[in-house]
């Protein structure tokens, strides 16, 4: 089935886009969802203004984002974990886990869902994405060091940097 989005849906494409999907994914998903609507010729003829609309939004929602990137991609987070000689760990870091430790440090709220990380197994420094918007997508620094130890790259630092005080002289 065609059908013309509305809205942009991650993964498949932005407002105003026509695209082949299959039969349940729009009808059960994208249509009841208010993201897409059947390609006929009379909503082809509204896509000008759907983009338009679209960009408008999306442009608003990145301006309104940015500060929270902006602290997200300087962030470095930390978990201290059980490991075996090798360096495999024993269990595993999640998107949970690190949503959590996000807002724990931060205070910004990050479901799961928005971190893009497969399960980390492994000690060492990793990377995980954490998508805002369609545009925007930080880069959250993730630190797996075994219990006991501290590495020099984990000192707490603070996120956000408070306002400039006079150095007492």
């Amino acid at each position: 089935m065609k059908v013309l989005l509305i809205k942009d849906v991650y993964k498949l494409g932005r407002a105003g886009d026509v695209k082949r999907v299959a039969d349940g994914y729009g009808r059960n998903f994208l249509m009841p969802q208010g993201l897409a609507v059947l390609a006929t010729p009379g909503a082809l003829r509204q896509v000008e203004t759907i983009r338009t609309k679209a960009t408008a939004r999306r442009a608003a929602l990145n301006n309104e984002m940015g500060s929270v990137a902006e602290v997200l991609g300087k962030l470095t987070i930390g978990f201290a974990s059980k490991a075996g000689e090798t360096g495999k760990l024993y269990g595993s870091i999640t998107s949970q886990m690190i949503a959590e430790e996000i807002e724990r440090r931060t205070g910004i709220k990050v479901e799961r869902r928005q971190v893009e990380v497969q399960p980390i197994r492994v000690l060492g420094e990793h990377s995980a994405h954490v998508r805002l918007t369609v545009d925007l997508t930080p880069v959250v620094k993730v630190l797996v060091y075994r219990e006991g130890e501290t590495p020099a790259a984990l000192v707490e630092k603070p996120v956000a940097a408070p306002a400039a005080e006079p150095a007492a002289e």
